[in-house]
């Protein structure tokens, strides 16, 4: 199928009320999902739910992921969040451990590092970053996409300046995954949740890792839900944790996790390349309508007065304000129609 009919053909799965250009926060659910969804809440409520019958949609959302980021299921774990996979990194790194961060990172990427006893983290800017990777930096860790302004890391010098001088990167790839791959250079971990651009409901977050990287992780909180065998694991202590990636697994959000699958089959049917193409070319038909550079980015951040504000939410359009601008950003749902819109409004 060509991109534009498989983009043609995802769209009819969506929604939308007005105009939506507010995937950076949370992504649309698509009518499968939401299908899927509604039948786990329905079998909750009419008490037909079986604890073990969200073991097969979770574990297809864990190989979906992983066929979307190309590696293989075992070095995929699962929690609900990204900044309980950052504190897993965080509980794992050494007693005085340096992390070399962005400046105005998104919380859930830096704040676990920085509250745990003996890390310190230093921060530089975004696009000197590579610069500030050091002798006695530890690890590095950044957004591929900043959740900000759309910024994207320097991802290929940060992996170079890392392997230099011996120091891990982490990416968090929760505003990537889905429309930008990430760059073929070492990256030690990835950590995403998957409510934004995978379009999935908030409860499903994964972390990724080279086989060395991974294994010099300690699990947060184990559980019964990360021994080899779940369901032979529900009491005391001695159960064995699981052999791979699963033993970082948290458990998880049964119809969250359900849902989840459904929304990257959607993805999976049109490509994150083709996905990527179509979104970063109606972000920079803004960038350039308004006299400000392309950026091959998904996100836009606009300097806006209140009343070009104003105008816009009237038109039912959706955005959010993120440090002082106004965020916009689109996805396989969005239409050249969506960013003349937005236009018409700024203007």
């Amino acid at each position: 199928m060509h991109a534009p009919d498989a983009l043609q053909r995802a769209r009819a799965h969506f929604t939308p009320r007005g105009t939506y250009l507010n995937t950076a926060t949370h992504g649309l659910l698509p009518r499968p999902a939401r299908r899927s969804l509604d039948a786990h809440t329905e079998a909750i409520a009419t008490g037909t739910f079986q604890s073990a019958q969200g073991d097969a949609p979770t574990e297809q959302a864990r190989e979906a992921y992983a066929r979307l980021v190309g590696i293989s299921p075992d070095r995929v774990a699962l929690s609900t969040h990204t900044a309980q996979l950052v504190g897993t990194v965080a509980a794992s790194l050494p007693e005085g451990a340096e992390v070399l961060a962005p400046e105005g990172e998104f919380a859930s990427t830096v704040q676990p590092l920085a509250r745990t006893p003996g890390v310190h983290v230093r921060e530089a800017p975004l696009r000197e970053l590579a610069e500030h990777v050091r002798p006695g930096t530890d690890l590095v860790a950044v957004s591929a996409v900043q959740s900000s302004d759309g910024a994207l890391a320097p991802l290929e010098q940060l992996s170079a300046a890392c392997r230099e001088h011996g120091a891990r990167l982490l990416v968090d790839t929760t505003q990537s995954t889905g429309w930008l791959p990430l760059p073929a250079v070492p990256i030690d971990y990835t950590v995403c949740s998957t409510y934004k651009w995978l379009l999935g409901p908030r409860g499903t977050a994964f972390l990724t890792g080279t086989h060395e990287a991974l294994a010099l992780l300690r699990p947060l909180a184990a559980s019964w839900y990360a021994a080899e065998h779940p369901w032979e694991s529900l009491y005391g202590a001695g159960a064995p944790p699981a052999t791979d990636a699963r033993r970082l697994d948290q458990a998880p959000v049964w119809g969250a996790a359900a849902a989840l699958a459904q929304s990257l089959q959607v993805l999976e049917e049109v490509g994150p390349a083709a996905i990527g193409a179509h979104n970063t070319a109606l972000a920079d038909r803004v960038r350039t309508a308004l006299d400000l550079e392309p950026a091959g980015s998904a996100i836009v951040s606009l300097p806006v007065s209140d009343r070009a504000a104003l105008r816009v939410a009237e038109a039912g359009i959706a955005t959010a304000a993120r440090g002082g601008r106004m965020r916009a950003s689109f996805h396989l749902y969005n239409t050249d129609e969506d960013a003349e819109t937005l236009l018409r409004a700024l203007r």
